[in-house]
């Protein structure tokens, strides 16, 4: 395939009817989104359970594949002996970087993609400097050949960078250019590795930085994994057939679902907390605490420590307040090795119930 990477922007009309018709369908359900996340009183309960779930949708589109239970213990450090749950929780470490970053900055340059990348790879490698990268279908042709001069790329990864913050650059929609740098990002494929989970990163940030959301919620790794032949066609479409409309109304198709779905799982996840709150002030009124509801929540594994340092309280005091939320319903006890931890196995419910539904 003889195609050369152009810079940004496209050379094309971009505008179109059947794409402003998706775009208007995308806003008015990412808005609802950002709303119905400010009803959850703790912002750390979503940043903190979504995170690690689209950490595992987006890596399984890379074939890394674990489980929830693996995931929840690496997360708080339970030896969970799973390589595929270590990387998965080296990305949701990538991403909850990636925000910090572009809350404190309101920018999303290069050192902070490499930043983010570095995260998720644990290694140093940077961008790409030797020629070689090639990306190759299932069958083992090769499909794609990104650019493969160091200058090259960085020439490109300049430009991507300049659409990213200069709001001059280019007029069009946020959500538009959302899907563009997406394309952009993946066909410079400026890694040696992890240039899907980093650009997936990438697009939620994006609409953190132009204010589209507060926090980084809403996740379209799970409508990639389930319209993933339809994401590799509209990538390679506009290589081959300058088809940009295709390639817009996938992305802003999947920001109107994936927001639709994450409107349902954080109303359950609300619907739950009310529920413990108050079989937690009906039973254990001296125990009760909002401080406590959002430990509960904020992984559906936990242990003493972390009510320890939430608290303020001793080891002792926070094993009781454990052990006497277990007795009345609320968690599950396991052992592992030497240690105890407790399950909010209704918050996993949620969580995985909502994962599955199409």
């Amino acid at each position: 395939m003889d195609f050369k990477l152009p810079p940004l922007p496209p050379n094309t009309e971009l505008e179109t009817v059947k794409i402003f018709k998706q775009l208007s369908k995308a806003h008015r359900y990412l808005a609802e989104l950002k709303g119905t996340a400010k009803t959850i009183p703790n912002e750390n309960i979503l940043i903190d359970t979504l995170t690690l779930q689209e950490a595992k949708d987006s890596s399984e589109i890379e074939n890394i594949v674990t489980t929830h239970d693996d995931l929840y213990k690496e997360n708080i450090l339970i030896e969970s002996k799973s390589q595929s749950a270590k990387e998965v929780y080296n990305y949701a470490r990538g991403l909850k970087l990636g925000f910090k970053i572009v809350r404190k900055e309101k920018l999303l340059l290069n050192k902070h993609i490499l930043q983010i990348q570095k995260q998720l790879l644990e290694n140093n490698a940077g961008f790409r400097t030797q020629a070689g990268t090639r990306l190759i279908n299932s069958q083992g042709r090769v499909v794609y050949t990104p650019p493969q001069q160091k200058e090259e790329i960085l020439d490109l990864m300049a430009n991507l960078e300049k659409y990213i913050n200069d709001a001059n650059f280019s007029d069009l929609d946020s959500l538009i250019k959302m899907a563009i740098i997406h394309y952009q990002f993946e066909s410079i494929h400026p890694f040696y590795d992890g240039n899907g989970r980093t650009g997936r990163i990438v697009n939620i940030l994006y609409l953190v930085q132009q204010g589209l959301l507060d926090i980084p919620i809403l996740y379209l790794s799970r409508y990639i994994t389930q319209n993933k032949a339809d994401y590799y066609t509209v990538l390679q479409n506009v290589r081959l057939k300058n088809d940009w409309e295709s390639l817009i109304l996938y992305f802003l198709k999947s920001v109107e679902v994936t927001a639709k779905q994450t409107i349902t799982l954080i109303t359950n996840i609300k619907e739950l907390m009310q529920e413990y709150k108050i079989k937690l002030r009906t039973e254990l009124p001296k125990i009760y605490s909002q401080d406590i509801l959002n430990v509960l929540f904020s992984n559906p594994y936990t242990k003493t420590d972390f009510l320890e340092t939430e608290l303020q309280v001793s080891k002792r005091t926070a094993l009781n307040y454990l052990d006497a939320i277990t007795k009345i319903g609320l968690l599950e006890k396991t052992k592992t090795g030497k240690s105890n931890y407790y399950i909010n196995t209704n918050l996993i419910n949620v969580l995985v119930s909502n994962t599955e539904k199409k």
